[in-house]
């Protein structure tokens, strides 16, 4: 059996005694941390998830902060979404994009203050860029990495178990709000957010030291909820058309291309790097983009680009795929060209396993 060495390249997080301790089975790397992949087996952690209430370890999602004057101008260079109306205890779900418009990563972006805020990155080493443009730019600003590490808290007794921790107040904050709530005398953030489209929190734990401390509470407070150590579902990210960037979205591909066209406001987003490439892209419209799709027949494991054709051509590709106990069919997420990409499409998948009949769908599954 092939194992995996932490190192200071491969780093533990806060909460890993916790979930070593629950069973976990599998784990990948993320931001250089260890994030858990499965714990009793992907499809019951599926069900569990969406019928219960589980913790996850997501601590590999770093924050970069920027503090500082120019914090604001600096934090809409990076985006196209207009965020001149965000106030302090709003989350906002930001694509970063690069000059040529090409994504860098879709994070969560946290506005603490008028001149602090939290980028809650997805998996890419995006405080260098982050620091380049500041220095570049001579932005009177301070970017770095704090220690806060997320603890999500998903599934439809989600708000029972968070409440029991962090008081009854925690259940009127609204979807993609965060407060301010004390846990043993620290204060942190609490948002209403997190990676599934079961509903739950995302706690920004304040300080290495307490990550254990919140684990423990909240599974001794969750017993008779049946709470249990989670993480990302595979299955359920894909019915819900959550996409994981560097699997599904790359720097290769605009927002546009990766269906958040909506979270670009081109237009008004006056300062960001790739709003001139963007505009084009806007005006011209996408080739491809990602499309829901079904697969027909038995699927191997879907960890690598499989080419979707059609009339004898490559078309596209199928970017995750998994069996769907819910819905009974196999869900997959592809870039598809536009000349293939309407629903009802009927297409190729090219798997290691041979070749499968793809049906393009309408929208996703949840």
């Amino acid at each position: 059996m092939v194992g995996l060495a932490p190192s200071r390249r491969v780093r533990r997080t806060p909460f890993s005694a916790g979930v070593e301790a629950a069973g976990v089975k599998g784990y990948t790397v993320y931001n250089h941390m260890l994030l858990p992949t499965v714990f009793a087996s992907v499809e019951e952690d599926y069900h569990h998830l969406k019928s219960a209430v589980q913790v996850w370890d997501v601590a590999c999602e770093r924050q970069v902060e920027l503090r500082g004057p120019d914090s604001g101008r600096l934090m809409q260079m990076l985006t196209p979404r207009d965020l001149r109306g965000m106030l302090p205890g709003q989350c906002c779900y930001v694509p970063i994009v690069d000059e040529t418009g090409g994504m860098l990563n879709d994070p969560l972006a946290l506005k603490l203050a008028e001149d602090r805020w939290w980028i809650s990155i997805a998996d890419s080493d995006l405080l260098f860029w982050v620091k380049g443009l500041a220095y570049g730019y001579r932005l009177d600003v301070l970017v770095d990495e704090p220690d806060v590490s997320p603890l999500a808290v998903q599934g439809p007794l989600a708000d029972d178990l968070v409440a029991r921790v962090f008081g009854d107040a925690i259940r009127a904050l609204r979807f993609f709000r965060f407060g301010w709530f004390d846990f043993q005398g620290v204060s942190m953030a609490v948002a209403r957010s997190g990676y599934s489209k079961q509903g739950g929190f995302e706690i920004y734990v304040d300080g290495t030291e307490n990550g254990m401390p919140v684990w423990n509470a909240l599974f001794a407070a969750g017993r008779d909820l049946d709470v249990r150590a989670g993480c990302p579902n595979l299955i359920e990210r894909i019915e819900s058309g959550l996409l994981s960037y560097g699997n599904d979205m790359t720097r290769e591909n605009t927002p546009h291309e990766c269906g958040l066209g909506r979270f670009c406001s081109t237009q008004t987003a006056i300062g960001c790097v790739g709003r001139d490439a963007l505009l084009r892209v806007a005006k011209e419209g996408p080739t491809r983009q990602i499309r829901p799709l079904i697969i027909e027949g038995d699927l191997p494991r879907c960890d690598r680009v499989w080419p979707l054709i059609g009339g004898g051509k490559n078309v596209g590709q199928v970017t995750s795929a998994a069996r769907s106990p819910d819905f009974g069919c196999n869900v997959a997420i592809g870039m598809v060209r536009m000349t293939h990409w309407d629903a009802g499409t009927r297409l190729q998948v090219e798997t290691p396993d041979g070749m499968r009949d793809v049906q393009v769908q309408e929208s996703f599954w949840y």
